[in-house]
């Protein structure tokens, strides 16, 4: 893994990837250094108009790029199905999922079917989108789903008891709860696929510190400037670029050998190469993972038939 970066992405030539978020930051540059490897790449985005110039912007970066985008809210189940089915009427396969997108730290609020916004977008509509997608998966040789999560998983395991954060709101531990969630998730799915006897490998990544607007988003949305200016200050002096905060994810959804399970972060922690990653051990916790698989199966009405042969 040592000094791996975009240029040691295989030939995608022939394979199709969906990014979620992939209009900036952390998933433009996955979706653009994917095209440029020779990927379809799927943009899936939730402003049609940030979306669609995102995906003329990388067909200007790389000319020869297969790119196109397809809208997506993960905070409405209706949009996460109309886009899944969508997707599955034009294409006969899917490669590679890379669930990006996500929000951070953001004033307590809920999505369109009434989940805590953190954890609805981050987890439940990525849950369900991989649920809905999986028949493609499946039938796809050598199909990988990557989930970003981030190193703020470490704030707090989750609370299966108020998972919707009903008895109270604090933005952090509700943020470090949805990343946490999605490190399970993939312990879980990965264990499925094992059990199903699935080639599909299910990884994650997280980008360490990388100048992206996911930190601004917050405090913009609440008009507190002097925290925006504090976040932007960061993002001038501290972070990494996204070109490099992408390079986990890059390395994860297509680098040989990745294990199912892993996660792969910068090197030292908040920046640097990809290189397997140091995660909660609550993460790891297959009790914790058959939980939350249930409550997420139950709160968006989408279960893995695919996986286990149920009609």
């Amino acid at each position: 893994m040592t000094g791996w970066n975009a240029r040691n992405i295989p030939d995608q030539r022939g394979r199709t990837a969906v990014v979620t978020g992939a209009n900036s930051g952390i998933g433009y540059v996955t979706a653009r250094e994917l095209a440029r490897a020779g990927a379809h790449v799927v943009l899936a985005c939730r402003s049609s108009a940030r979306g669609e110039a995102a995906r003329d912007r990388l067909r200007t970066e790389v000319p020869h790029a297969e790119a196109e985008f397809a809208r997506l809210d993960l905070g409405d189940l209706a949009s996460v199905r109309a886009f899944a089915a969508a997707f599955a009427e034009r294409s006969d396969r899917l490669d590679l999922l890379i669930n990006n997108a996500g929000v951070m730290a953001l004033p307590q609020g809920r999505t369109t079917d009434g989940f805590e916004t953190q954890f609805g977008v981050n987890h439940l509509g990525h849950f369900a989108l991989t649920g809905l997608l999986m028949p493609l998966l499946l039938r796809t040789p050598d199909a990988r789903v990557v989930s970003l999560s981030s190193g703020f998983h470490a704030l707090a395991d989750l609370d299966h008891d108020d998972l919707n954060a009903e008895r109270g709101y604090r933005r952090w531990i509700a943020y470090g709860r949805s990343k946490t969630a999605n490190l399970l998730f993939i312990h879980e799915l990965a264990r499925r696929l094992d059990a199903a006897g699935s080639g599909v490998v299910a990884a994650a990544a997280h980008p360490g510190y990388a100048a992206t607007n996911l930190q601004t988003a917050g405090p913009r949305q609440e008009g507190r400037k002097a925290a925006e200016r504090l976040m932007e200050l960061g993002n001038r002096v501290i972070a990494q670029p996204a070109a490099t905060g992408a390079l986990p994810t890059l390395y994860a959804a297509t680098a040989p050998g990745v294990r199912p399970d892993a996660f792969i972060g910068p090197r030292l922690g908040w920046r640097g190469a990809p290189v397997r990653s140091w995660r909660a051990r609550w993460t790891l916790d297959d009790a914790s993972g058959e939980r939350l698989w249930t409550a997420s199966e139950e709160l968006t009405g989408v279960r893995y038939d695919a996986l286990t042969g149920r009609p």
